[in-house]
């Protein structure tokens, strides 16, 4: 148990965790699937593939020697039948592979545990499992594994906190695959050449903690850090603090202060990459909303269409009035369901008019909830004033670019206003389109 018991602020949120217990559910292989070529932060890939090409699971199929990339592999076997240029989910558009699948989900030749005794061998084997940031972010874990200053670094932080509403796969995993992440931690931590390893988990998923617990017994180097039920403890910035006390301010990296941080499920895909050779060709994935009906956990093929993960669900027993790709509070709204799978999907949300209705705003009562629940303690409503005034020095007065859009502001707000999507995405397109901070 880590011994840090500050807090920082943040807001308590109405969790709708419907899914909570709902084992991860394989869904049928799809008939084609469209896997981009950009699914992570960085130079895209490039295929490496041709139509009517044969491929097979876990093939590479998209790869690019730019430093920051990661390989893109076949996540079913079949032939290439199109290389076009399609709108994906990340809201542009990327080439995409299209496979149409044989049904006979072949293993490419590929497919082996990889030989890692080093630190190079297992960030070389990083690198080939395709691994990013499962969270959402999407950077390649290679690179994040490998800091410019790894003399300095000494802490694996395990992002287990799964704060944001309706997602549940990452509980789930930790449920069922807790042996993969511990062995997974352990390797990161002995390769790396870290102290110790620590996974942060919130005090509403009791059966985690004690598994972990358990399994960390005889393991002094790991430990189980208990994280109040509070939004946003899966941040970057907010977990660094809550399991380290170290402060992660804005600009910097979690190795700048010693640290590196991974999603869970990335450290389990990685292990399981080290077991089986396996890489990266599915995604865990809560569907639920009100417009679904029958909300569960599944696993899917990466570039499974979107409809055919919803229809696996029982399809929509409403008019779809807003998809989100991920949380409610971070996620993505996405105009229609023509889209894919990617790496970084870690729920599909599907909401009726009435849910996704948006009260208009109204004026602001300068009543400082904003303030209140700001985990960086900013002041949310200035941010926004300075804004709309294009006010460049009162935006960096106010800190403006440390906001990490969690949406606090916004969910306490009584006015409504959309004060985290302006202070969030406007403002720092607006600071960076004067030149950045003065």
């Amino acid at each position: 148990m880590s011994s840090v018991q500050k807090h920082l602020k943040g807001i308590h949120v109405d969790h709708c965790k419907n899914t909570a217990g709902c084992a991860i559910t394989p869904i049928a292989l799809p008939e084609k699937v469209y896997i981009p070529m950009s699914q992570h932060i960085g130079a895209p890939c490039q295929p490496t593939v041709a139509v009517g090409d044969h491929v097979k699971v876990g093939q590479v199929i998209g790869d690019n020697a730019a430093p920051v990339c990661a390989p893109i592999h076949a996540s079913v076997s079949g032939e290439v039948t199109a290389i076009e240029q399609k709108m994906t989910a990340q809201g542009r558009v990327d080439t995409v592979i299209v496979i149409t699948a044989d049904g006979k989900q072949e293993p490419a030749e590929t497919v082996v545990p990889p030989v890692v005794t080093n630190k190079e061998e297992f960030l070389k084997a990083v690198r080939a499992s395709g691994a990013v940031g499962l969270g959402g972010a999407g950077f390649p874990t290679h690179i994040k594994f490998n800091p410019r200053n790894p003399e300095e670094v000494d802490t694996l932080i395990v992002n287990g906190a799964e704060c944001e509403p309706y997602i549940t796969v990452d509980h789930q995993n930790m449920v069922v695959n807790a042996q993969d992440i511990m062995d997974g931690m352990l390797h990161t931590i002995h390769f790396l050449n870290l102290k110790k390893g620590i996974i942060g988990i919130e005090t509403n998923k009791p059966d985690a903690i004690a598994m972990f617990k358990e399994l960390f017994g005889g393991h002094p180097e790991l430990e189980v850090a208990e994280l109040q039920q509070q939004y946003p403890q899966g941040a970057e910035r907010v977990l660094c603090y809550e399991t380290t006390g170290k402060h992660l301010i804005a600009g910097k990296l979690p190795a700048d202060v010693g640290v590196i941080i991974s999603n869970v499920s990335t450290i389990m895909k990685i292990e399981q990459f080290l077991k089986t050779g396996m890489p990266l060709v599915t995604k865990s994935i809560t569907v639920d909303g009100n417009a679904v009906t029958n909300p569960q956990n599944v696993e899917a093929p990466i570039g499974t269409p979107l409809t055919e993960v919803i229809g696996f669900c029982g399809g929509y027993k409403g008019e779809p009035k807003k998809i989100i790709l991920g949380g409610p509070m971070m996620g993505r709204a996405i105009p229609n369901d023509d889209v894919c799978v990617v790496k970084g999907t870690s729920a599909i949300l599907v909401f009726d008019e009435a849910f996704a209705q948006i009260n208009p705003e109204t004026a602001c009562i300068n009543c400082g909830r904003c303030v209140k629940a700001c985990p960086m303690n900013l002041v949310p409503a200035q941010i926004y004033k300075a804004y709309v005034n294009k006010d460049l020095e009162a935006l960096n007065k106010y800190h403006a670019m440390t906001c990490m859009s969690c949406g606090c502001c916004t969910y306490v707000c009584p006015a409504r206003k959309q004060l985290s999507f302006i202070n969030g995405n406007l403002v720092k397109g607006f600071v960076n389109s004067q030149g950045g901070k003065k």
